[in-house]
């Protein structure tokens, strides 16, 4: 089934995509912290058959991923990918996932909290995705009561994830916007509005690709359908600014911006081998490129996609054998030389 990161088609051609995530914990378990392993293994095995009737928008079942016994090559391929944190690549205890075809949903049970619900798309859809992860929720707590308190709202592991128990972002592409002096303190600056915001591959200059990841900050004291507004009111107020500045180096540098692009593409098309930081750096140019009409590919290809596929792991998974640096380098050029396709 083709996956949710291969979609091209977005209305807005900075904004990659968005997510929700809603965290939620049975009122009958404690905390998965002090969950001892048969209470654990007991609350999963029941919220996988409890939830086996479950089915994705296309009427097909979720896959069961059995995250217990799955391997740390696998586990980090899975986080690469969005599907699982950090939290828990090295955790030893029962866990499972079920996950959609398109890998759009998924549930992850007994991780940091008993339920995280997310639910991804490609573009600006924060809203949209909102009502799907309702809908969600509504199946869950139909059939599992939730630790609800009357004036705290959902109850959680963190107290940063108190109330709602929802995290609106949005991945958005910055190049231009990323190279001004200002841009540090403007996103500092942010907080004021509530959202956070990060680099997704590092902080700073150090963020190679240009992609940032737009979030709310607080998930008590407003309701979930305006904190997902919030989000998706900020990513548009930055991606008018980005599409200012690029309109800007279009108009003056024309000919320069051209060439950086199809240099880009050269590399990316023969390279031999390829750091992580230069693949993100020219796959960067082609995003922009190809959003701003200056490149066309022989056939439509999602280049967030070769981003994910570039990864550690995942490439590890392609090779189906471990690398290490100079032979990751040589895989990352030749999964990128069979991905992107010639010109028009």
């Amino acid at each position: 089934m083709r996956k949710w990161y291969e979609d091209i088609d977005r209305e807005t051609k900075n904004v990659i995509s968005s997510k929700i995530r809603l965290i939620r914990n049975l009122d009958e378990y404690v905390f998965p912290l002090r969950l001892s392993e048969e209470d654990g293994r007991e609350m999963v095995n029941r919220l996988c058959h409890g939830l086996s009737e479950l089915k994705d928008s296309e009427g097909q079942s979720y896959e069961l991923v059995d995250l217990e016994n799955t391997g740390e090559l696998d586990r980090r391929a899975l986080k690469e990918r969005r599907l699982i944190n950090a939290a828990i690549l090295d955790k030893k205890a029962p866990m499972a996932m079920l996950v959609s075809g398109a890998e759009d949903v998924s549930l992850v049970f007994n991780g940091t909290d008993h339920i995280r619900i997310q639910v991804l798309s490609a573009g600006l859809c924060v809203g949209e995705l909102w009502k799907k992860a309702s809908q969600l929720d509504d199946f869950i707590n139909a059939r599992f009561s939730y630790a609800f308190d009357e004036k705290y709202g959902y109850l959680t592991t963190y107290p940063t994830n108190v109330g709602t128990g929802m995290k609106a972002s949005v991945i958005i592409h910055l190049p231009s916007l990323s190279l001004g002096k200002k841009f540090s303190s403007m996103i500092s600056d942010m907080g004021r509005f509530g959202v956070t915001i990060k680099g997704v591959n590092g902080e700073g200059r150090e963020n190679y690709g240009a992609l940032y990841e737009i979030s709310n900050q607080k998930t008590m004291g407003q309701p979930e359908g305006e904190l997902a507004d919030l989000v998706s009111k900020v990513a548009i107020q930055l991606e008018n600014q980005e599409n200012q500045v690029r309109d800007m180096a279009l108009r003056n540098h024309r000919l320069e911006r051209e060439d950086e692009i199809y240099k880009s593409y050269g590399v990316v098309k023969y390279a031999r081998r390829l750091s992580m930081k230069d693949a993100m750096t020219f796959l960067s140019q082609l995003l922009s490129g190809a959003a701003d009409d200056l490149i066309h590919f022989e056939k439509p290809c999602s280049v967030y996609e070769m981003m994910l596929g570039i990864q550690t792991a995942n490439l590890q998974k392609k090779s189906q054998k471990p690398l290490d640096r100079v032979e990751l380098d040589v895989a990352r050029a030749e999964y990128l030389r069979e991905k992107l396709p010639e010109l028009k």
